[in-house]
């Protein structure tokens, strides 16, 4: 049986790996570094600022700059893409550079310094990366913790099946085969009141008498029927201005009074 110094070597064609041969081929793309993330240059400086423990309000310029080069240069060796704003900065700190480097006059030394905006930028840059980063430290739901629910589950009725014999429905059948067949046929017969007609009526009741009750206009045997004739006929008179609709107080009677305006 192996030991188990020996199962910890690969094996080929039987035998122990103990070393890597002389004629293996590593692909350079094997092997890949991962550099920490950087969301942009502004980033990297606060990161080579922070690494070195240098003051922002005491940066040295040329110091970062040479960090700042090496590693744009490291991600140009990883053959990284390079972003517009990594090259924009380095060109900005090789500027503020050469002008520290150059010797300044009296007058050119009361001038603001080359290096104060970009500390200002980095300040704000600083504060707001603070302030995201105690945001992100927050407890979030689905993340940190999660909210338990619960309900009851959902019950289907069940509806229990109808148990019928042969008997039962062979009854049934017959009971319905055999019952009397009831239907009939009635037919109502509606009477036709005419509005013109009980309007001319109306009329010819009132070129005998000046004013008559609303009852007086309809018969008994026509209903409810001649009631609403009736009525639309009286209010058509009315709006044309023939007749008028009187209300007697005492008695809730309605009555009409001729205008003698004719008809036209």
């Amino acid at each position: 049986m192996k030991s188990q110094a020996q199962l910890e070597f690969p094996q080929f064609k039987g035998e122990a790996l103990t070393q890597l041969p002389d004629d293996l081929f590593i692909p350079p793309e094997a092997l890949e570094i991962y550099l920490e993330d950087f969301s942009g240059p502004m980033d990297v400086l606060l990161y080579l600022i922070q690494k070195k423990d240098i003051d922002i309000l005491e940066l040295d310029i040329s110091e970062i700059t040479d960090q700042y080069i090496k590693y744009i240069e490291l991600m140009d060796a990883l053959k990284i893409e390079l972003a517009a704003d990594y090259l924009v900065m380095a060109a900005t700190l090789a500027h503020i550079k050469s002008r520290m480097l150059i010797p300044q006059s009296e007058e050119e030394e009361e001038e603001q310094d080359p290096r104060s905006e970009l500390i200002r930028r980095l300040q704000e840059y600083q504060r707001y990366k603070s302030a995201s980063e105690s945001i992100s430290n927050l407890p979030r739901i689905d993340r940190d913790f999660f909210l338990a629910t619960t309900s009851l589950p959902r019950f289907k009725d069940q509806e229990a099946p109808v148990e019928i014999s042969a008997k039962e429905l062979s009854e049934i059948f017959h009971e319905v085969s055999t019952r009397p067949k009831f239907s009939a046929h009635h037919e109502i017969h509606f009477e036709e009141l005419s509005t013109q007609d009980r309007i001319a009526l109306i009329l010819s009741i009132l070129n005998k008498r000046n004013v008559i009750q609303f009852f007086q206009t309809y018969q008994k045997e026509e209903g409810k029927q001649g009631v609403v004739v009736s009525l639309l006929a009286s209010l058509d008179l009315a709006k044309d201005g023939h007749v008028e609709l009187i209300q007697n107080q005492d008695s809730n009677q309605l009555y009409l009074k001729s205008t003698n305006r004719g008809v036209h």
